[in-house]
């Protein structure tokens, strides 16, 4: 643990990012290394002669650092240790901090020494598609097919332990979101910004300015780094602005409406607090998308090989962090802009071997300068071979024909250990594609480009096809002055900067090469990789065309080109004009391929943000919470609220103490809080028209002081929610809902008022926190009730079974419901939730000489059960109407109402629906477990066709046995019958279908 460093071997000058006075030492695949503070890991390893730092996903070939940012395909790393451990994250995006760990998940026993490497050899069975076409059979080694393939991914490990870092959510309003800290984004934001604009600014790098960074463009007389400085200093000065570093905008959704993905500090970094990550939503009223565009590498035989990488991220890694990876370097491209690297690495003091362009005609510019550097220039060459494993050695060249489609002439070999490609560039057009945008090819740039914008935006700069650094500025400038303006802002007098740059920042002609032309089919030569995250080839493309997957999107998921983190930011374009010349049709005639959200991999904790643990969701407590811990209730979630679940006395376990409490309800009294219950006031003109299209019954024949039993269906005719409906006023009615259902029926009321018949006038309140619930039940109820000092008003003196009346109890007001769910005669009080307690002491004191029992969820299940009485999501599932659950005298014929018509579907109506029954144990006094299969015959081989499934199963006290609920394949024709549970130890009991009410199935005991 304490050998020294290994030393830095290819550090060159200063690098605008790092600070040399700041030595950083950090561990990579167990070896300790040594970077500087601004280093990202991939800088420092390069810095440090690493070349291999990966394998790839299916052939396990040693792989080295490509590019510069988020479209590295290779250098992907776990990094971190036991909880703070983060897999999947690009080297390219890790800051390097001091004691940082890093491992390649993918290479065993290590990623200079891996025996998967052998799949390179077995390459013929592993072709596009291998994996749809093998591993099929015995279908009993598919557990062991799954769990091979998944430890030779390399994929990384997820931490066992709880994940220690704190995440959390920020929503934000904005007149221009920008995306893009370059120098176009930078001119936008300063436009916006100065015109009075509310403005964020977004990048993905710890520090903005793009290709401006040690770039050796002037701009208005300086360096671009004087004019960065100034420009970002305005901008924060500017109180309007926000600028996020370390951010991404992950995704573009419908109405303006974006994710943005802030990384404050590293995972595992020390001394850090707070939230390691911050996912911003926002929502703008104009959006800037100013992302810049990736270089496309060439495609060449074995262009894979580590020492092969991006020529603009070679700049940037010289410009950036002061590293160049190689000492003698060859340069291979098809446009001028890899020139600059060329410029770039002389003023570096590293050798250029040669510059081999597939163009005959270079410009003359180019030539002159290079001659006077003597750097030779290959003109119509191309790359065909190169030499080396896990380090390149040398390359063939090979001329060209003047088209470009064929070799010819002789090769030579150029001796280098660096080589740097440029294929010209794909402008990042991702967001511009979710927004809803179109794209289409620009035969002239060889690219896709923006083209119309389906939402408030606009692509300027890079992203939308200006590579000229004085065009990025200025359209940068144009769509920020634009933005504000179309938000209701004055444009106010901004300039743009005069820039003096060389012509090779440019592309200057491109001169498309989408492979190299090797002569025959591309599997005869060594691997041409096009995607090399998911290691696809030009042969997969071939073969994937052969054997009929035409379409752009088949081919992708046939040959996993573009399947990876990466997404084919660097594969993807090279990828369809393969595709095109095997279809012999033109680029835009394929298409592409969707780009979905988010824009890069997104930690599971941003997305969970704080919602973890006791966070997850809200902990819900009724008034009456603290009087139930007092008496040692256990609770039991019930959407979202805690409601008590059974009363345990001394030693009694579950079963005693349900049995207690359902005797006490049935020959005594007992008491229950209810106050979970959803209730939702309805009031105004139209609420009696509104709630006869909601409900399946008569709502109209209730007269105020009335209430009834409802039932709501969705559009599909199946039980939504039921509850009881009570008229308090001519306009006025009172709901109640599931405990679990009410937020989903308050918003699907809303929905239909809003959205179907915004004509009605009728106001939705929901009540259910205003109005606690006490539940009396049993035949002492009313007794209790008179004992506790019960005041009717004189007219409502008469208190008929579901009639509801207002009342003083013990005092307070009250209104009181005559309904019951259990059977017996019982009461709802529902009272102002802060005089819960005191009505609930005085109903306790009340009680007590006719034996008042607290009971609870599970007990009120057993007594709704041996009544018949149904919970919605228990006993129906979604697809149960009210004809399956025997309740058709809940439909009215007389109406319409929401689900009427799917109710008349053939569906609907065939006999064999599963309906509502009862079963009893057939010589036996087992209590089913709820699920249990329901089968004809005991004994049958698979498959088994289930007749149907127990839905509720409780031991009930009051009869003595089990009893269950079920559904049941034509239930109610099957009374009688004797069935079979299939329980999941193989055993089959015998049960009987008989009547849903168990216990009291008249009814008398309610309307007493």
């Amino acid at each position: 643990m304490n050998e020294p460093p290994i030393m830095l071997n290819y550090r060159i000058a200063e690098g605008a990012c790092i600070d040399r006075s700041a030595p950083l030492s950090f561990r990579f695949n167990g070896k300790r290394y040594q970077g500087y503070a601004g280093d990202t890991l991939a800088s420092a390893l390069l810095a440090n002669g690493v070349r291999v730092v990966g394998r790839s996903f299916k052939y396990h070939r040693p792989r080295g650092i490509v590019g510069l940012g988020a479209e590295e395909p290779n250098a992907i790393v776990q990094v971190g240790a036991s909880a703070h451990t983060t897999p999947g994250l690009r080297a390219t995006d890790v800051e390097l901090y001091e004691g940082l760990t890093a491992t390649t998940p993918r290479g065993w026993p290590s990623v200079n020494f891996d025996l998967l490497a052998v799949n390179n050899l077995l390459a013929p069975l592993l072709s596009a598609g291998f994996y749809y076409k093998t591993f099929m059979a015995p279908r009993w080694l598919w557990r062991w097919y799954e769990h091979v393939l998944r430890a030779a991914s390399g994929l990384g490990r997820a931490p066992q332990q709880p994940d220690p870092d704190g995440y959390e959510h920020y929503n934000a309003h904005c007149d221009v979101l920008v995306a893009g800290g370059g120098p176009t984004g930078i001119m936008a934001a300063l436009a916006a910004a100065k015109c009075g604009a509310r403005v964020i600014l977004a990048d993905e790098q710890s520090k903005l300015g793009g290709s401006l960074i040690g770039s050796g463009a002037s701009l208005n007389g300086n360096g671009a780094d004087v004019w960065l400085r100034k420009a970002l200093a305005q901008l924060k000065q500017c109180s309007n602005a926000v600028v996020l570093r370390r951010t991404t905008v992950l995704g573009y959704h419908d109405h303006n409406f974006l994710t943005l993905l802030e990384r404050r500090w590293p995972s595992g970094k020390p001394g850090c607090t707070g939230a390691l990550q911050r996912l911003w939503r926002v929502r703008a009223r104009r959006v800037v998308l100013a992302q810049g565009s990736y270089e496309r590498p060439l495609i060449f035989p074995d262009n894979d090989r580590p020492g092969v990488m991006l020529a603009s991220a070679l700049s940037g890694y010289i410009r950036r962090y002061g590293v160049c990876p190689g000492r003698r370097v060859v340069i291979f491209t098809n446009n001028d802009s890899a020139y600059q690297t060329v410029l770039d690495l002389q003023e570096a003091g590293v050798s250029v071997v040669a510059v081999v362009d597939v163009r005959a005609s270079v410009s003359r510019a180019i030539v002159d300068r290079l001659r006077v550097a003597e750097i030779p220039i290959l003109p119509a060459h191309a790359i065909t071979g190169l030499r080396g494993g896990k380090r390149v050695r040398s390359v063939q060249v090979t001329p060209l024909a003047a088209d470009g489609r064929e070799l010819k002439g002789a090769s030579r070999t150029l001796s280098c250990d660096l080589l740097v490609t440029s294929g010209g560039w794909n402008p990042a057009v991702h967001l511009h594609s979710q927004a809803g945008g179109r794209i289409h090819w620009d035969e002239a740039r060889s690219c896709f480009i923006p083209g119309d914008a389906h939402q408030q935006h606009i692509s300027v700069g890079a992203c939308n096809g200006s590579f000229a650094l004085a065009n990025c500025l200025e359209e940068g400038k144009q769509a920020g002055l634009q933005a504000a303006k179309t938000s209701g802002f004055e444009p106010a007098p901004f300039s743009t900067p005069e820039v003096d740059a060389p012509p090779y920042t440019q592309t200057g002609i491109v001169q498309p090469l989408w492979r190299v032309p090797l002569p025959g089919h591309p599997a005869r030569y060594p691997k041409q990789f096009i995607d090399c995250q998911n290691d696809t080839t030009v042969a997969d493309i071939f073969q994937a065309v052969s054997e009929g997957f035409h379409n752009v999107e088949h081919v992708k998921r046939y040959t996993a080109l573009g399947l990876g983190t990466d997404q084919g930011k660097l594969g993807n374009v090279n990828g369809l004009a393969v595709l095109a010349q095997c279809l012999d049709k033109p680029i835009e005639q394929v298409g592409t391929t969707t780009f979905r959200p988010p824009y890069t991999a997104v930690n599971f904790g941003a997305c969970a943000g704080a919602d973890v643990g006791a966070l997850y969701e809200p902990v819900r407590k009724t008034a009456l919470h603290p009087w139930h811990e007092t008496n040692r209730a256990l609770f039991e979630p019930v959407g979202q609220w805690l409601r008590p679940w059974y009363f345990p006395k001394g030693d009694e376990d579950l079963q005693a103490a349900v049995a207690r409490e359902c005797l006490a309800v049935r020959h005594a009294v007992g008491i229950m809080d209810a106050s979970t219950l959803g209730k939702i006031e309805v009031q105004g003109p139209d609420a009696l028209d509104f709630l006869e299209r909601i409900y399946t019954h008569r709502v109209g024949r209730l007269r105020p002081g009335q209430c009834s039993y409802g039932m709501m269906l969705g559009e599909d005719g199946m039980v939504m929610d039921d509850g009881i409906c009570a008229r308090l006023g001519e306009q006025h009615f009172y709901l109640t809902t599931t405990t679990g259902g009410a937020a989903q029926v308050l918003g699907w009321m809303e929905q239909w008022l809003q959205t179907e018949w915004p004509s009605l006038q009728v106001y939705l309140t929901s009540v259910t926190e205003r109005w606690a619930t006490i539940v009396l039940a049993g035949p002492h109820s009313l007794k209790l009730l008179q004992k506790a000092g019960l005041k009717l008003e004189p007219t409502q003196v008469d208190f008929p079974f579901m009639a509801v009346r207002n009342a003083v109890l013990g005092g307070l007001e009250a209104r009181l419901f005559r309904v019951s769910f259990s059977g017996e005669l019982a009461y709802e009080i529902n009272v102002q939730a802060d005089y819960s307690n005191a009505l609930w002491e005085v109903l306790m004191a009340a009680g007590e000489e006719y034996g008042i029992t607290p009971y609870g969820t599970e007990t009120m299940h057993v007594l709704r059960a041996e009544k018949g009485f149904i919970i919605v999501g228990q006993d129906t599932d979604g697809s149960v109407t009210p004809v399956d659950l025997g309740m058709k005298w809940l439909l009215c014929e007389e109406k319409d109402y929401l689900g009427k018509r799917s109710l008349a579907r053939p569906d609907c109506q065939r006999p064999d629906r599963k309906q509502l029954v009862g079963l009893l144990g057939d010589g036996h006094a087992e209590v089913l477990p709820e699920g249990t299969q329901l089968v004809a015959r005991p004994g049958e081989r698979p498959p088994i066709t289930a007749l149907g499934h127990v839905s509720s199963a409780y031991h009930s006290a009051a009869l003595g046995h089990p009893i269950a609920l079920a559904l049941v394949s034509a239930g109610r024709r099957r009374k009688g019958e004797r069935i079979y549970a299939a329980l999941r130890d193989g055993r089959c009991l015998p049960v009987r279908i008989v009547s849903p009410v168990f216990y009291d199935p008249k009814g008398t005991r309610q309307n007493v």
